[in-house]
């Protein structure tokens, strides 16, 4: 696809490889006149578990360090959690039929259902139709200022929610979430072949869980057994963009809501992928 594509054949000059042969483009749906969305990436597993709210925040984290405009997309209505890591806790504001989404303190635009929610711990009892709905107003719906890159908090596996998802934004990469079990990395493959049907790029691997690091040593420990990561990255011809460790600082970062004050460069390789597809930094990071 072209670089200047704008995902609607009706209004694109590009001649991409969508209009070969007299093809129809998805339909994607439209931006407000208040929002431009450079590059969207899909972070995705085929099952839940894996860590794909934490591999979101780290890889948003790490762009917005490097100066890009970032935001959050959490499409996992049912099972939100990318306000908690960031410390949000507020409800996000709405002013003429728009929704403004909160911002994190290093500077991250998010929008979330629990943002939306009276109470965070209400369940989302929702048919599938309704939470797909939901997403697409997200994208629709909320003023996304000037962003540079759009990252995807998916919901878990291939069903109703990730279709409407990828036949309704455009997203213009997926990075895929796994862990070291052998029946994760099964149920992963299927997330990659469904991208595939869809004809939307993959990025690359990302493990999770991968060991736990010795303190006193610093030996690596396959908690889960040996990694089979390999084995999915040969089988689709996949980069492998990072292998996060099972680390107490993480999760106590996450539960304090301080995600943006990580260590570690475990993702600098998936965020290289990312800022490969788009420009230069626009702003640079507070």
């Amino acid at each position: 696809m072209a670089e200047t594509c704008t995902h609607n054949c009706e209004t694109c000059s590009a001649n991409c490889s969508s209009r070969e042969g007299g093809s129809t483009a998805p339909q994607y749906a439209q931006l407000n006149q208040l929002s431009r969305v450079g590059k969207v990436i899909a972070v995705a597993s085929g099952k839940g578990g894996v860590g794909k709210s934490l591999v979101t925040s780290l890889l948003a984290v790490t762009l917005r360090r490097r100066g890009y405009n970032v935001a959050v997309l959490d499409a996992d209505i049912t099972g939100p959690s990318i306000p908690k890591a960031f410390g949000i806790t507020g409800r996000a504001q709405g002013q003429e039929g728009m929704i403004f989404p909160a911002r994190s303190k290093t500077g991250i635009d998010i929008m979330s259902i629990n943002l939306l929610l009276e109470n965070a711990n209400d369940p989302v009892v929702w048919r599938g139709p309704v939470l797909g709905g939901v997403v697409q107003q997200f994208w629709t719906d909320v003023v996304w200022n000037d962003i540079d890159f759009m990252l995807i908090d998916m919901p878990p596996g291939t069903g109703d929610v990730p279709l409407t998802i990828y036949q309704s934004l455009p997203v213009d990469g997926l990075i895929t979430v796994t862990s070291p079990q052998s029946l994760v990395s099964m149920v992963v493959g299927k997330a990659v072949k469904m991208a595939g049907m869809l004809n939307i790029p993959m990025l690359g691997v990302v493990e999770n869980m991968s060991y736990i690091e010795c303190p006193d040593c610093g030996k690596k420990l396959s908690v889960f057994g040996e990694s089979h990561v390999e084995e999915i990255v040969r089988e689709f011809s996949l980069p492998l963009l990072g292998q996060l460790p099972i680390n107490p600082k993480l999760a106590a970062a996450c539960d304090a809501g301080a995600i943006e004050l990580f260590e570690g460069d475990w993702l600098e390789p998936a965020a290289d992928a990312v800022a490969a597809l788009g420009d230069k930094p626009t702003t640079e990071a507070e």
